[in-house]
């Protein structure tokens, strides 16, 4: 069957530009924050150290900028097709996962807590065991799969019906 014709649902969400902005800010506050104090670190040190000190400031502002371009970048993409759920957190997932129907127990929209229940956003791990793994990036609205290992899925979606909707077409299919 050809992929195209074989797509349900898609959605890719990406974190809110606010969240990004912050990101950014706090990114440069630090960045300037750390150039002041290279400043009173070089006027204090003896020239020995003055070059381990500036590789280890350089070497901070790179993973600060990378922190901001990692966060621009990063998305949830979640498709169901005929053939099972696929869901991928670029660019730390490469590649799909891979959900078939007959992995999947159970599943059910609902409204949960990002911070109370998993910590926050991203791809988290519930405080409580029964809780299970959640990808999200937005939003207090999901889709909970509960598969037939007794593992449990969250799955942020803007669109959680019709995500529901999605899965419920392919459970139907021979």
């Amino acid at each position: 069957m050809d992929e195209e014709n074989d797509l349900i649902f898609l959605e890719m969400q990406k974190f809110s530009l606010w969240l990004q902005l912050v990101v950014v800010f706090s990114m440069t506050l630090f960045a300037v924050i750390d150039c002041f104090a290279l400043q009173q670190m070089l006027s204090r040190q003896n020239p020995s150290e003055i070059l381990s000190i500036i590789l280890l400031i350089i070497c901070k502002i790179f993973l600060q900028i990378g922190i901001a371009i990692f966060f621009f970048i990063v998305k949830l993409e979640t498709e169901v097709r005929s053939d099972g759920l696929y869901i991928r957190y670029f660019p730390l997932h490469i590649r799909y996962r891979k959900f078939t129907k007959e992995d999947l127990s159970d599943y059910y929209t609902r409204t949960y807590r990002p911070i109370l229940e998993y910590g926050g956003w991203g791809i988290r791990y519930g405080f409580r065991k029964r809780s299970g793994k959640a990808y999200n990036v937005s939003g207090n609205k999901g889709v909970q799969f509960i598969f037939k290992n007794g593992k449990r899925l969250l799955i942020g979606s803007q669109k959680s019906d019709e995500l529901a909707e999605a899965i419920q077409s392919i459970m139907k299919s021979s």
